[in-house]
């Protein structure tokens, strides 16, 4: 039965009504809007849509120099970029909860250390993602940082442990230090505290996680997150799953690098059951997690409002739960500091590549055959080649052997013969490259570094940004030692083993529990 009088006319609240009933169901779609940004699952409930944006906490997205930024990444043939999104858990104790949680009483009050640590890559044409965390234990350069609400500048540091980043002003300076890192240009950051963990986990009612023994992590001096589980696979929420995410003391090794194994299952996990649940209509609970979910979040600007938020879990959910791919970044101990860990050279550069290539980490890509053209396509046109300066350096030098004398400018004449006039060797710089790379300052320069790479054979995977840099400037590696004609190396696109990477939709994994710690 129509409700439409005869005359064709609509009461004269009817349209307000309509626009009433979309803005409820806006509200719906964004209940459990935390849960959606992870795990890219939808959900439902009434909510004030105002309120909520109330309780989401915002900060800049990046509060280091601009020199030490990554590039926009680029868009495929079809118009479409990836997103890249780092999560950020904090060690924060700024509230007596969060001081009750992380225990440690001197330290109340303190600069607050990100802890946790997940760079989320969502694929441009969302088939798929890959996750790269990094150990908490890391080593590496953390950039000149601002403090946006002081204004005080944190000087530049190197070798220094990673989770200090987030004490320099705050999460903008941890996005800062990943870009510096990865060359990855980031798109977003979320950060969470300790209570947030607990307030997420207990209003999506647990997370199923599994170990191979017993399990009591406490050591006789008071060390270990007090975790206490039994064999098998047990629904941990609330402090329970705190104490999962924070252990160390008892899985494998009982160093960061198992805990992180450890976060991973639990995300895998937390996937999986927020997607199976994704069609739950109780309002209470609903309302409970959306509330929970918005006043456990600190946001970038760019994320700062519901509806933003429903926008990017729109674009989550489209991956399926088994293109997932989690890693853990490449690493070995450092030679200087003990039991602090540094990026493995070689793999952690390639692992870095895929993500920024938009290479999926689960080797199920099809071929990208249109993706240099992409690349290219909004790079600003190259200069003439009689008017691009290279500087040419000598990077033959490898471990085993010396640098091959006179290679910078043998190769400096090279471009010379080919028109780049202006092409001159450097002979001071003695470098160890393994393979051949052109390196530019600033975005202006980069059409011309691509111009350069492409008169010599070069890829334009090896055109790379790097502030080390001040100009066009030209690597030769020792996989280009001798003859005027470079072979590019066949492009090995496949996740290193020491990635230890995991499968989101696995659900046999267990952590393996170490023998000192069973009860």
């Amino acid at each position: 039965m129509s409700l439409t009088p005869a005359d064709g006319k609509r009461p004269p609240g009817d349209a307000e009504g309509r626009r009433k009933g979309r803005r409820r169901r806006a509200l719906r779609w964004s209940a459990i809007v935390l849960a959606v940004v992870i795990t890219g699952t939808a959900g439902a409930g009434y909510l004030y849509y105002e309120h909520l944006n109330h309780n989401i906490k915002k900060d800049p997205l990046n509060i280091g120099d601009e020199k030490d930024r990554a590039a926009e990444s680029k868009a495929n043939a079809a118009g479409q970029k990836p997103l890249n999104i780092l999560l950020i858990g904090s060690d924060a104790r700024d509230s007596a909860e969060n001081q009750k949680l992380g225990g440690a009483k001197d330290t109340f009050n303190t600069a607050p250390r990100a802890d946790v640590q997940m760079l989320l890559h969502v694929s441009a044409d969302r088939t798929n993602m890959s996750v790269v965390s990094m150990p908490r234990d890391t080593l590496t350069d953390i950039p000149k940082c601002t403090d946006p609400d002081t204004g005080k500048t944190y000087a530049a540091e190197t070798d220094v442990i990673t989770n200090d980043s987030l004490g320099r002003g705050g999460p903008g300076c941890t996005v800062a230090t990943w870009e510096k890192l990865t060359d990855i240009h980031i798109d977003h950051f979320m950060m969470v505290d300790f209570a947030g963990v607990v307030s997420m986990a207990d209003a999506i009612g647990g997370v199923p996680v599994c170990v191979d023994a017993n399990i009591y992590s406490h050591t006789s001096s008071g060390k270990g997150s007090g975790l206490k589980l039994k064999k098998g696979t047990t629904s941990v929420k609330g402090k329970q799953a705190l104490q999962w995410l924070r252990t160390r003391y008892g899985f494998e090794d009982d160093t960061d690098i198992a805990r992180t194994k450890a976060q991973h299952q639990y995300m895998n996990s937390m996937v999986r059951q927020l997607r199976e649940n994704a069609t739950l209509s109780n309002p209470t609970r609903l309302r409970s997690l959306a509330e929970t979910a918005t006043k456990a979040l600190t946001v970038d600007n760019g994320l700062g409002t519901v509806a933003k938020l429903y926008d990017l879990s729109k674009e989550l959910k489209k991956v399926p739960t088994s293109r997932i791919t989690m890693t853990t970044m490449p690493w070995q101990y450092s030679a200087t500091s003990s039991g602090r860990v540094v990026p493995k050279p070689t793999d952690a550069a390639k692992l870095f590549r895929l993500v920024r290539e938009d290479i999926a980490l689960d080797g199920k890509d099809k071929k990208k055959t249109t993706a240099t053209a992409a690349a290219t396509a909004s790079t600003d046109p190259a200069a003439a080649d009689d008017k691009i300066a290279v500087q040419v350096e000598n990077g033959t030098r490898t471990d085993t052997t010396g640098a091959v004398r006179g290679r910078a400018t043998a190769v400096a004449e090279l471009l010379v013969g080919k028109g780049f006039k202006e092409a001159v060797a450097d002979s001071s710089a003695i470098l160890s490259q393994a393979t051949t790379v052109v390196r530019y300052p600033s975005a202006d320069l980069e059409g011309d570094a691509q111009r350069v790479a492409k008169a010599l054979g070069i890829p334009t995977s090896a055109v790379k940004k790097s502030t080390s840099v001040s100009g066009v400037t030209l690597v030769v590696g020792a996989d280009w030692s001798t003859g005027t004609k470079y072979k590019a190396p066949a492009e090995d696109d496949t996740t290193p083993t020491s990635a230890d990477a995991l499968n989101g939709s696995d659900t046999t994994a267990c952590m393996h529990v170490d023998p000192n710690y069973v009860w």
